[in-house]
């Protein structure tokens, strides 16, 4: 037992996620309702609160019937850069539920850094450490800590150290021996500039005769933050709200919503039962998984291959032994 100034979060192994394994002591320290747990990292919360501030002013006071082309080019974008984030860093580099070949990996990392998040390397780390330990303190956007930190505030206050120390821990070897990775990360600053912001904003002014100020508008101000909360919803909305199907014991749950939102990646309690499963969701749901549908396309074009799903005999047996009653057939 840790001593009395003490308080203890149990780290989950890494392979059964109800088998604790380990006891990280944590001090308590009585804190004023202003102070943080960790440092506030200014430029982040300043630009995060000012471009959400922004958008929500945007996004009110957009003419959407006016600029009928922009519109339509904004939801493109947010198809394709979210698809970068589901399709690529996520279900292929993540958690290699499938392989790719190179043209693949380029196409998934170009339309990833078009969505204007962290070098693939980080984003990789950090999900990795997150399904390790979720929902504990060394999980990046631990739930416990509040919805708001989940879903944002893990971005605007510094690390843990347990989130460091453990995140060292994680195997990235994959990742740094991916040539497509490496290009890209190293190039990150250019890339992820004309990726995110420039292309974005001429395609529509060059070729459709589209005024450069709404373009702007439409593709920084609406397009990135939209894209942003979506991805984000996913370590937020799906920890909170929705069923737990297939591990009733665990955080993440169901939900049809961020599912829709996030072209299938809100299956996911899902998900973290069965990280390896391509699919992310046991079901083929229609419109509610997009990404699979993505990557079932460049399968029958010999670019995806080696397509990882779990066996059924063996969800069954989870869903009736740890679910929570809300499968619609076991």
């Amino acid at each position: 037992m840790p001593p009395n100034n003490l308080t203890a979060r149990k780290l989950p192994s890494g392979n059964n996620k109800t088998d604790y394994c380990e006891i990280i002591p944590v001090e308590k320290k009585t804190k004023a309702w202003y102070e943080f747990e960790t440092d506030i990292i200014w430029k982040n919360a300043i630009f995060m609160i000012s471009i959400h501030l922004i958008s929500l002013y945007c996004t009110l006071t957009f003419n959407y019937f006016q600029h009928k082309i922009l519109c339509v080019w904004l939801f493109v974008m947010v198809i394709m850069s979210g698809l970068g984030v589901t399709g690529g860093v996520h279900r292929l580099w993540t958690h290699r539920s499938y392989k790719a070949n190179v043209p693949l990996r380029i196409f998934f990392a170009t339309l990833y850094y078009s969505a204007g998040q962290n070098r693939i390397f980080n984003w990789v780390r950090d999900h990795r450490l997150h399904h390790k330990y979720t929902d504990t303190i060394a999980d990046p956007h631990d739930n416990n800590r509040g919805f708001w930190f989940s879903h944002v505030g893990w971005l605007m206050i510094k690390k843990k150290p347990e989130v460091r120390k453990y995140g060292a821990g994680i195997d990235m070897s994959d990742i740094l021996a991916d040539p497509v990775v490496q290009f890209f990360d190293k190039n990150f600053i250019i890339l992820n500039t004309l990726l995110t912001f420039v292309i974005p904003v001429i395609i529509p002014v060059y070729f459709f005769n589209q005024d450069v100020k709404w373009s702007i508008i439409s593709q920084i101000f609406m397009r990135y933050p939209w894209t942003l909360n979506i991805t984000w919803s996913v370590n937020s909305f799906a920890h909170m709200f929705g069923y737990r199907r297939y591990d009733k014991n665990i955080g993440p749950v169901e939900n049809i919503w961020v599912g829709w939102a996030a072209a299938g990646e809100g299956w996911h309690n899902y998900h973290h039962v069965f990280p390896w499963d391509y699919r992310a969701a046991e079901f083929k749901h229609v419109f509610l998984n997009t990404t699979t549908d993505w990557i079932d396309f460049f399968a029958k074009l010999g670019w995806a291959t080696d397509l990882k799903t779990a066996d059924p005999q063996l969800i069954k047996k989870v869903v009736q032994n740890k679910g929570d009653g809300s499968h619609p057939y076991y």
